[in-house]
């Protein structure tokens, strides 16, 4: 080593112990470090990887990086003995040992020679150049140090934490996939035949890729904290993980709806066959009522009936079979189509029967508006009025016999009801389908 004038004034003995007494701390902090780097499970995992990507960068780095380390602590252990050495030959140093010490501790005494590869991938911090021997003081030599220890371990703290969180996540995600998939086959939701069974065979796909890569490049799926300085400031990715748990969750609820549907299908057909049996009938009703009342009501418009829709029939025994063969993944949306369309055809036939049966209810409501207002002429001791009882006649007459025309029979009740107005005191009625006719008498 050679000595060249100290690049400040002589140290004393008193700064001599003191920097001697930091820089063995430091020695040992450093020494510390470096020991449980390199005994860091990530580093040990790192070394037996078959790496790829930015990982596979990364680690050439980093491994030349702590090869680069332990040169400089081998260097910086060495002066720091030479120091206390010198130190050490008398109590009270000479000035040429203490001019000595002070090249050693404060000049750029410390010469480190690497290995090509390891000073070629080590990066160059703080005017590293990169060359196969540096020359450092002391204080830089720490410095050095420092920086390549933060960035190797942060590289190492990385790789570990997406190591230790994603493939145990994800070992477990193909776990409960493989259960998602035996029951799918279970109740006939295989790829191709069913939405669901698709995305069972692409979760398995991307999570088959998602782990491999995980292991090999584990980087790529590190989110480093911004504006951390701190070695292994971030968080794994879980960005590709998180979709795929969330879509086997979807097809989850898929199953447990075709899964549902396989508990309940013989009930759901039944209810189903009664909806559409209710439906028939009515609509048998709303024929033998259109015969009637073509029979009973003249001078009217009543719609045709039409017959029961066969392909919900159809649909239905198809429905069935699919209950026989166990294809629970095509009865579900089967069910579901025939339950909805089942209700509106029982509607159907409700809203035909009604308007089918419009002229007898408008019919009924004529009797009932001739024997009420006849009720009240009786009340008022006017029932054997010749009038009223010739009137009242006619328009029974024209109610009870077929066929009824409504509008000559309607123009009938209303003489009968102003008749008895005019004879009661009360006002006179207005016409037919008024508003005080359809309150009733006695309002």
């Amino acid at each position: 080593m050679g000595v060249t004038d100290p690049a400040g004034p002589v140290m004393d003995r008193d700064e001599v112990d003191r920097a001697l007494a930091r820089l063995g701390a430091e020695h040992e902090a450093i020494e510390t470090s470096l020991l449980a780097l390199q005994d860091h499970a990530g580093r040990r995992l790192l070394e037996g990887a078959e790496l790829t990507g930015v990982t596979k960068e990364r680690w050439t780095t980093a491994e030349a990086s702590i090869t680069l380390l332990w040169a400089y602590f081998d260097a910086y252990t060495d002066a720091l003995r030479s120091a206390r050495d010198i130190r050490a030959r008398r109590r009270w140093s000479s000035r040429d040992d203490l001019v000595e010490l002070t090249e050693l501790l404060r000049g750029e005494s410390v010469t480190v020679a690497g290995s090509a590869s390891a000073t070629a991938n080590a990066p160059t911090l703080h005017g590293g150049s990169g060359k196969l021997s540096e020359q450092f003081t002391l204080v830089t030599l720490v410095d050095r140090m420092n920086e390549l220890y933060a960035t190797s371990l942060d590289m190492v703290v990385a790789a570990d934490a997406v190591w230790s969180a994603l493939p145990a996540r994800i070992d477990l995600l193909a776990a409960e996939l493989q259960r998602t998939r035996r029951l799918a086959h279970s109740v006939g939701v295989r790829p191709g035949e069913h939405p669901a069974g698709d995305d069972l065979e692409r979760i398995t796909r991307t999570l088959t890729h998602l782990r491999a890569e995980v292991v090999s490049d584990p980087l790529a799926y590190w989110l480093p904290t911004q504006g951390s300085s701190a070695p292994g400031g971030g968080r794994p990715d879980t960005t590709v993980y998180d979709r795929e748990a969330r879509a086997l969750e979807d097809v989850r609820r898929e199953i447990d709806a075709v899964l549902t549907v396989r508990q309940d299908a013989e009930q759901r057909l039944v209810k189903l066959r009664d909806v559409l049996s209710r439906a028939d009938r009515t609509l048998a009703e709303a024929r033998t009522a259109r015969g009637e009342v073509l029979a009973k009501i003249a001078a009217t418009e009543v719609p045709v009936v039409s017959g029961p829709p066969t392909v919900l029939q159809e649909q239905l025994a198809t429905a069935a079979e699919y209950r026989r063969q166990a294809q629970w993944h095509r009865l579900s949306p089967l069910l579901e189509s025939l339950e909805q369309k089942a209700e509106d055809e029982l509607l159907r036939a409700r809203e035909s029967l009604t308007a089918v049966t419009a002229p007898l209810a408008v019919r009924a409501e004529l009797r009932g508006r001739l024997d009420a207002y006849k009720a009240k002429v009786a009340r008022h001791g006017l029932a054997e009025d010749p009038f009223l009882i010739e009137r009242y006649d006619a328009a029974r007459r024209m109610l009870w016999s077929a066929p009824c025309d409504l509008r000559v029979a309607e123009q009938a009740v209303l003489r009968y009801q102003q008749a008895a107005a005019e004879l009661l005191g009360g006002p006179r009625v207005p016409g037919p389908r008024a508003p005080e006719d359809r309150r009733g008498p006695g309002s």
